[in-house]
C-alpha cells in the first residue's frame, strides 16, 4: 500500500505512547501489543489495541493480526465485562482512503450499550445489493 502521508516510527504517534513519551490510560500491555484509551472515543471505553512494533497497517504483513490477536480478545472481554457493555464492535482502517488517520496499525474496540445508537444509527442505514451486483464482486474475488 502506497500513501504519502504514512509515517515512520520516529514520528508515529503511537510508537511515542507505547515507548512513554507521550502518556496514555493504559488498559493492557504484553510483549506483542499495547492497549489505551482513545482519547476522542466513539462511546465510553473505547479502546485502541496497537502492536510495539511500528506497523503501518493490517496490509503491509502477514503476521500482523496474530501478534495483537490475544490482547484484541483478552481486552474485548475486560471491557464488556468491567464497563458492563452489551457488546462490542472492532474495527481496523488501512489507508488514508479507509480513514486510517495514524498510520500505525490499530485496532478500535468499543464497547457497545442498549442506550446508545448503533453503527446503523451512527453511518445511517445501507442499501441491499443487487444479485449481480454481488454476482460481479463475488467472482472478481474469486476467480
Amino acid at each position: 500500500m502506497s500513501d504519502a502521508t504514512v509515517n515512520t516510527a520516529q514520528d508515529c504517534l503511537f510508537c511515542k505512547i507505547i515507548s512513554g513519551d507521550i502518556p496514555s490510560r493504559k488498559i493492557d500491555e504484553d510483549e506483542h501489543s499495547y492497549s489505551f484509551l482513545d482519547v476522542a472515543p466513539f462511546h465510553r471505553g473505547h479502546t485502541l489495541v496497537v502492536p510495539k512494533r511500528h506497523l503501518d497497517s493490517v496490509l503491509g504483513e502477514p503476521s500482523a493480526w496474530a501478534e495483537i490477536t490475544p490482547a484484541i480478545d483478552r481486552v474485548s472481554r475486560l471491557l464488556v465485562d468491567r464497563l458492563d457493555a452489551d457488546g462490542l464492535n472492532l474495527f481496523s482502517s488501512a489507508g488514508a482512503v479507509a480513514g486510517q488517520e495514524v498510520f500505525h496499525l490499530h485496532v478500535h474496540l468499543l464497547p457497545r450499550y442498549a442506550d446508545k445508537p448503533g453503527l446503523r444509527e451512527l453511518f445511517g442505514p445501507k442499501p441491499m445489493a443487487t444479485d449481480s451486483e454481488l454476482d460481479a464482486v463475488w467472482r472478481q474475488i474469486t476467480e
